[in-house]
């Protein structure tokens, strides 16, 4: 049975609780052209959904295509209001002194993205080098794709299933899985909703938590047990 070696955290909505506010920005770019939807069903659907794959969604039921610049203006309306209001989850600090292995970050967001919201979480040192964009990395599908997983797994040199990852989208947990790893859910930021944590035990989850401070006993738990699938 693998101990776990690296511990992979989401960004948005897991270390930084901050989906509902880009869900907020995203419907008002929305609206614009005819979209009628409210950011909890935003969140519902979208969570952990990289911007692209969300216009085009949006575009087939929209019926037309969005201007080339939307998902430019967008991330720059997103990271103007990050910089103001961003938070982290709480909790995220005292999980992050309360076990011993390497972590982290692997996300679907950019770079750029990335280090204003980690930044004004007083994060950004908590993980960096080990921040990992998918959309940024060269060669690497965003989640649900497994690559940006698979990326951190070879990054540290260790093995996918030696890895635990904390997620809270179905995005994301879908990827964590397809790497082979272990996956903690994680329902307890902003814009949790109600079947939040069945989607993500659905999704592959092994668990699912409502609060950061249980991670260090699971990570414990789960080194000693192997939940993957044989």
């Amino acid at each position: 049975m693998p101990a776990c070696e690296l511990v992979i955290f989401d960004c948005d909505g897991t270390v930084m609780d901050t989906e509902m506010m880009m869900a907020e920005v995203e419907v008002e770019a929305f609206a614009e052209y005819g979209a009628a939807i409210t950011a909890t069903e935003f969140n519902t659907r979208f969570a952990g959904t990289a911007s692209e794959k969300i216009q085009e969604i949006m575009e087939e039921e929209l019926g037309r295509s969005l201007p080339e610049d939307h998902v430019d203006k967008v991330r720059q309306k997103m990271n103007e209001r990050l910089w103001r209001e961003a938070k982290i989850v709480p909790g995220i600090m005292e999980v992050l002194d309360g076990f011993d292995q390497p972590r982290c970050i692997c996300s679907n967001a950019g770079m750029d993205k990335l280090k204003i919201e980690l930044s004004k979480g007083e994060l950004w040192d908590r993980f960096r080098p080990y921040v990992y964009s998918a959309r940024d990395l060269e060669g690497i599908e965003n989640k649900p794709a497994p690559d940006v997983f698979l990326h951190a797994a070879k990054e540290f040199d260790v093995d996918p299933k030696a890895c635990i990852v904390i997620e809270d989208s179905v995005t994301g947990v879908t990827g964590a899985k397809a790497a082979g790893m272990r996956v903690i859910g994680f329902t307890g930021a902003s814009h949790t909703y109600p079947g939040h944590s069945d989607d993500l035990t659905n999704a592959g989850a092994e668990t699912v938590i409502k609060h950061l401070k249980d991670i260090p006993a699971l990570i414990e738990v789960m080194s000693m047990w192997d939940g993957l699938d044989t």
